[in-house]
């Protein structure tokens, strides 16, 4: 492998010569080789969102020269578009502000920029990474800037679209099994009618409720910490950098940022971070109820309750012939617990903010883009394979509807709770049906009863 020598403020380093990055990545490389996770390419391209935004802002207030600004713009873009992708080879596990990947982008951007305009990797002229790509600039603004990025683009391009597929699906449902009556259950065991439909509009408003919980959310995040550079004072940047610069990140992609009121807060701490993946620990939760209704409902086929029927995607055991599981439904309870547990973690890190800075930063926007991610990908799952072609097994719901003893709760009001409760109990013990044991008591006529013991009546108030 070819060499090039980098240098920094402790001395001189070999790099890759096919690789952008100089001597604090290659550094990087040696001593925070801590797993295998590598930072989120979001945050990456978020990064260069900022370089390139901040070399307009300076080019634009006669602060660089225009052959470096479009230089560092075009090289930035180029990272944007992905086209930079395998060199950024850092993990999360560094620097808790981010040090090290704020450093990774300028120097690829700038050694990118040098070669653009004829010079020589590594020389770090006409451009250099903290002179020009990182003028204005500071990673302890920088990394929380492109956290918010990241998840506010990742959240309305990504997560809010399949969220609302799957709320379309389950909308769908409801309208679908409106008039199919069944048994209801509370406490795992029978209670009283509700229709299917009922059943899964309950789903569908939790979900929509999530929805609008991470819209409301997604507020917080559209403030950005970017001009508060090292502590929040705006040291090394000129008065007004912070709204021109966001001016431009919210030009560039379509998004409405804005300036934080106090950069002091966004620096030192990552509430509106803890706050939206609050959001997100509550819709895993919601998913976590829907997902495992839907497998329940779904289990059999004969000896469990069956009253639903999963799509069958693939076989289900390599040693069981026939079977089909339940598997969208598995993932998603997968994907919720692993939220969940990102979630303890984001809370963890968040309250860790010690002085001027918080120092968890890179796990922080690990667990939440990971949990965004998570999230969208199952939901768009669940509503394409799932529950998209649930259909209803209408002979079993009526067989676990007419076997229910708690249809005599619409015999309480007429003949009273004990006596309800009493043919209820002789029912079972008896392995009879309400009606005779009703009939048996005298205390209503056999017209009344087929009145009254509607579960079609039952579904609603009187």
């Amino acid at each position: 492998m070819k060499l090039r020598k980098e240098f920094d403020s402790i001395g001189s380093v070999n790099v890759p010569d096919d690789k952008y990055w100089g001597a604090s990545t290659q550094r990087s490389n040696k001593f925070f080789n801590i797993g295998k996770i590598l930072v989120n390419i979001s945050i990456i391209k978020s990064i260069a969102i900022i370089k390139r935004s901040a070399a307009i802002v300076h080019f634009n207030e006669k602060q660089m020269e225009k052959e470096i600004t479009n230089s560092i713009v075009r090289a930035s873009e180029e990272i944007i578009k992905g086209k930079l992708d395998e060199n950024f080879p850092l993990k999360v596990w560094q620097t808790g502000s981010g040090t090290q990947t704020n450093m990774n982008v300028n120097e690829v951007i700038a050694n990118r920029a040098i070669e653009m305009m004829g010079g020589k990797k590594g020389s770090k002229k006409p451009v250099h990474p903290n002179d020009h790509v990182n003028k204005s600039q500071s990673t302890n603004d920088v990394f929380p800037t492109a956290m918010h990025i990241s998840v506010a683009q990742e959240t309305i391009n990504k997560l809010l679209p399949s969220l609302k597929s799957l709320e379309k699906e389950l909308n769908k449902k409801s309208e679908e099994f409106k008039n199919i009556i069944k048994v209801g259950r509370t406490h795992l065991q029978d209670a009283t009618p509700l229709s299917l439909g009922q059943e899964f509009s309950g789903y569908k408003v939790q979900l929509k409720k999530c929805i609008e919980r991470i819209e409301y959310a997604l507020k917080e995040i559209y403030y950005l910490a970017q001009g508060g550079t090292a502590v929040g004072t705006g040291i090394n940047s000129k008065k007004g950098f912070d709204k021109k610069i966001v001016k431009e990140i919210t030009k560039y992609t379509k998004i409405p940022f804005k300036p934080a009121q106090n950069k002091f807060a966004e620096l030192a701490a990552h509430d509106s971070i803890v706050n939206f993946s609050g959001t997100l620990n509550t819709c895993a939760v919601t998913l976590m109820k829907i997902s495992n209704d839907i497998r329940f409902l779904g289990s059999g086929p004969r000896a469990g309750y069956g009253e639903l029927m999963l799509p069958e995607n693939e076989p289900g055991s390599s040693i069981m012939p026939g079977k089909v599981n339940p598997t969208q439904c598995e993932a998603v309870t997968m994907v919720c617990a692993k939220v969940i547990g990102n979630h303890t973690g984001i809370t963890l890190a968040g309250s860790h903010g010690h002085f001027e800075l918080n120092v968890f930063k890179p796990m922080i926007a690990h667990n939440i883009l990971q949990s965004i991610d998570l999230i969208a990908d199952s939901t768009k799952n669940f509503a394409i394979y799932c529950v998209k072609g649930i259909k209803p097994n209408k002979k079993r719901i009526k067989e676990h509807l007419d076997n229910s003893l708690m249809l005599v709760t619409a015999l309480a009001p007429h003949i009273g709770y004990d006596n309800a409760a009493k043919i209820a109990k002789k029912a079972l013990k008896n392995d009879t049906t309400l009606k005779y044991e009703a009939l048996e008591t005298g205390l209503i006529k056999e017209e009344d009863y087929e009145r009254l013991v509607d579960p079609r009546k039952m579904i609603y108030p009187s």
